[in-house]
């Protein structure tokens, strides 16, 4: 059975969005037709699903504070380019969409991790694991190792990756 962390324990242990840089979360956003909205340090996280300091989903804005977590942050996005166009129009909060789904958000947050520099995927996937996402398989890494090719068949067949592997900067349904 795995341990999970509470986040108030993990949130020192993982990467958070002020360690980024600004210019390449903007970018990355941008590549799939999103924004961020940054919100003060104090304030409620509009659109976010767990509250605390976990990235908000409005719209095509991920709304975010300095203390979000990386992972958080990505998760988010990749739920914006994963749902089908009829969630994205009319999407407020919870993602909602099919496990097999939620497996390819989980999955494309650890691809586009690579496009962050101070992150990457081995930090994305420790991270996960540290703020508490629990997979059979023991951890994020084994998961992604094994059973996530199902979420990579998953994101293939939705042309968000392509054979190699590679995100397509594509959202689903366009």
């Amino acid at each position: 059975m795995p341990v999970v962390i509470p986040r108030a324990a993990a949130a020192a242990n993982v990467i958070a969005l002020a360690a980024l840089d600004p210019r390449e979360v903007t970018a990355l956003l941008g590549i799939y037709g999103a924004t961020l909205a940054e919100i003060a340090s104090d304030a409620p996280i509009p659109g976010s699903y767990w509250g605390e300091a976990e990235a908000g989903l409005v719209g095509n804005a991920v709304y975010v504070r300095a203390d979000t977590p990386a992972h958080s942050f990505l998760h988010e996005l990749c739920h914006y380019v994963c749902m089908d166009p009829a969630r994205r129009a009319a999407l407020a909060t919870d993602a909602g969409g099919s496990d097999d789904e939620e497996c390819g958000v989980c999955y494309l947050q650890v691809l586009l991790a690579e496009r962050l520099t101070g992150f990457g995927s081995a930090r994305c996937l420790a991270d996960m694991d540290a703020w508490g996402y629990t997979f059979r398989e023991g951890s994020a890494r084994a998961w992604f190792e094994g059973d996530g090719a199902h979420a990579r068949a998953w994101l293939a067949a939705h042309a968000l990756i392509d054979v190699a592997g590679t995100p397509t900067a594509r959202v689903r349904g366009r």
